[in-house]
C-alpha cells in the first residue's frame, strides 16, 4: 500500500479546518499544514492533528506556498487539499481502495470536484475532474523501440473519488486583486489566467471590477495575435464595461466583433439588456432568445440559461403578452445547469 502526505496551505480557517481534516486524517500517513498568516485559531486547530505545521510568509503567490508545502512531504504520494473541502464516507472508502490498488506507474490521480455551482464559483459545471494526488518522486523511463525518447507526459488516472466543495465565503475580492497585481507586475496574464479573470468578473464581479479591467482587456482585444478564445472573452468584458459607462459607441463596436464570428451567450445577453433599456422589447427578446437557445456561454453558464429566460419573461410582460411571459418565467425557475 502506498503512503500519502496531505499538503495544505491555510489562513484564517478556524471555522472549517477541523471539518476538512476529520474527513481525511485517517486516510493519509502524514499531514503538512502551511499557515500563511492566520490571526485566528487556525494553527491551534492544525496542531491537534499534526506537529508538521509551518509558517510561510505570504508573498501573494499560491504556487510558491504550495511548492513549499510539497518540499516538506516525505511519503510516496502527495494529496493536496483546501480547507473548504470534505470527503464523505462513500468517497473515503474509494480513497482507501485507491491506496491499496494504485499501479506504480501512475503519477497523477484526478478526482471529481463537486458542488461548484452552489457557491458562485467561476466554473460552468457542478462537477469536474481535478488533479489531486501526485507521485512525490517521478521516475523517468525511455520509451519507443526506435528513435527512443524519455517519456515526459505524466501517467494520469481518472478516479471516481469525489470531493465536496463547501466554502464559507466568496474569494472573489481576493482573486480579482491577485489578477490586477499580476498585470501590474508582469504586464500581462497567461492565457489560462486571462480566461479565469474574465470568468471571475462575469460570475461575481461588481461594476467597479469591470471598469477596472476594461483597459487591460481592450489592449488584449486590440492585439493582433490574440487567439479567438481570448478575444471573445475580452470582448465580453469590454462590452460590459462600456455599457456601464454608457459608452454605447464602444459597446456596439466591440459587441459586433463578437457577433460577426459566431456570437456567445454573454454578448447576446448584453445586447438584449441594451435594447431592453431602450424599451425596444421585441429586439431585446431576439437577443435574449439567442442567448438562451442559439448560442453557448463561455464565461458564466447562467448567461445561456436562467438569466436570459427570466429577461425574456420581462420583455413579453412589457409587450403585454402575459402567457409567453409566464412560460419563460417557468422555464427560468426550472432551469438547471447540465
Amino acid at each position: 500500500m502506498i503512503t500519502v502526505s496531505l499538503c495544505m496551505i491555510v489562513k484564517n480557517e478556524e471555522k472549517i479546518l477541523a471539518r476538512c481534516l476529520d474527513s481525511i486524517s485517517d486516510l493519509v500517513d502524514e499531514m503538512i499544514i502551511i499557515d500563511t498568516g492566520s490571526t485566528d485559531r487556525t494553527k491551534e486547530i492544525a496542531y491537534r492533528y499534526t506537529d508538521k505545521v509551518y509558517d510561510f510568509q505570504w508573498i501573494h503567490d499560491f504556487a510558491a506556498a504550495r511548492n513549499f508545502a510539497f518540499s516538506k512531504a516525505t511519503c510516496d504520494y502527495i494529496y493536496t487539499a483546501d480547507a473548504d473541502e470534505v470527503i464523505n464516507e462513500e468517497n473515503r472508502e474509494r480513497f482507501r481502495a485507491l491506496k491499496e490498488s494504485i499501479l506504480p506507474e501512475i503519477e497523477i490521480v484526478q478526482m471529481y470536484y463537486g458542488n461548484q455551482l452552489s457557491f458562485g464559483t467561476i466554473y460552468n459545471y457542478d462537477r469536474e475532474l481535478r488533479p489531486k494526488l501526485f507521485k512525490r518522486l517521478r521516475t523517468f523511463e525511455w520509451i519507443e523501440p526506435i528513435h527512443e525518447t524519455v517519456r515526459l507526459s505524466p501517467v494520469v488516472f481518472d478516479s471516481e473519488i469525489e470531493i465536496t466543495h463547501l466554502p464559507e465565503q466568496s474569494h472573489t475580492g481576493r482573486d480579482l486583486q491577485a489578477f490586477r497585481r499580476q498585470i501590474i507586475k508582469e504586464g500581462a496574464l497567461s492565457d489560462r489566467l486571462n480566461n479565469l479573470y474574465a470568468k471571475e468578473l462575469f460570475v461575481s464581479g461588481q461594476d467597479e471590477d469591470f471598469l477596472g479591467a476594461e483597459e487591460y482587456f481592450t489592449l488584449l482585444a486590440d492585439t493582433p495575435d490574440t487567439s479567438m478564445d481570448r478575444m471573445k472573452e475580452a470582448l465580453c468584458v469590454i462590452a460590459k464595461a462600456a455599457a456601464l459607462r454608457k459608452d454605447y459607441l464602444k459597446f456596439y463596436r466591440y459587441a459586433m466583433k463578437d457577433v460577426a464570428s459566431e456570437a456567445v451567450s454573454e454578448m447576446c445577453y448584453l445586447l438584449g439588456t441594451y435594447y431592453l433599456e431602450c424599451r425596444e422589447y421585441e429586439e431585446a427578446a431576439v437577443w435574449y432568445y439567442n442567448a438562451a437557445f442559439e448560442t453557448h456561454s463561455i464565461l458564466n453558464i447562467h448567461y445561456s440559461g436562467d438569466m436570459p429566460l427570466r429577461q425574456l419573461s420581462v420583455c413579453y410582460q412589457s409587450m403585454g403578452l402575459m402567457q409567453q411571459a409566464a412560460e419563460y418565467e417557468d422555464l427560468a425557475k426550472n432551469w438547471k445547469a447540465e
